[in-house]
């Protein structure tokens, strides 16, 4: 079964998904935030058209493991991810969370090193980071 990762962002989620095997990490595609229960719509949407069997959620802390402004927001969004799955019948499906420290900057290198515009990264570097984010996960278990 797939799995499912999600970069949690104010403006965008960055999405990937992992093959059936669970081996590698595919950037799947960027949402645009609308509101938390449709944002979390959408997801579920995905998490039943690729058959995923679990969530990974990246949890952005500072270097020293301490919390960021935005890592409340992030449990905030995994709170009502896992309540609407709950009462969807999906909530058997897991939810963990997995470091995201320096995804981000990791996929901005990656690129720039593939030689990406500017103006390009922008519209990507949300999926780069989950991809990131699940590559960690899956290389973890």
């Amino acid at each position: 079964m797939r799995k499912i990762a999600l970069d949690v962002g104010d403006v965008r989620i960055g999405v990937a998904v992992s093959d059936p095997l669970g081996i590698t990490a595919q950037g799947l595609t960027v949402i645009e935030r609308v509101g938390i229960r449709k944002d979390c719509d959408i997801i579920m949407d995905l998490i039943k058209e690729y058959e995923c069997d679990a969530v990974v959620i990246g949890l952005n802390k500072r270097l020293d493991g301490s919390d960021t402004p935005q890592t409340e927001k992030v449990y905030e969004f995994k709170r009502m991810l896992e309540n609407k799955m709950r009462s969807s019948k999906m909530g058997h499906i897991p939810i963990v969370f997995q470091d995201e420290r320096l995804s981000t900057t990791e996929a901005e290198k990656i690129l720039i090193e593939a030689d990406v515009s500017r103006k390009d990264r922008k519209k990507v570097i949300d999926k780069q980071a989950a991809v990131i984010i699940l590559q960690r996960y899956l290389d973890s278990i």
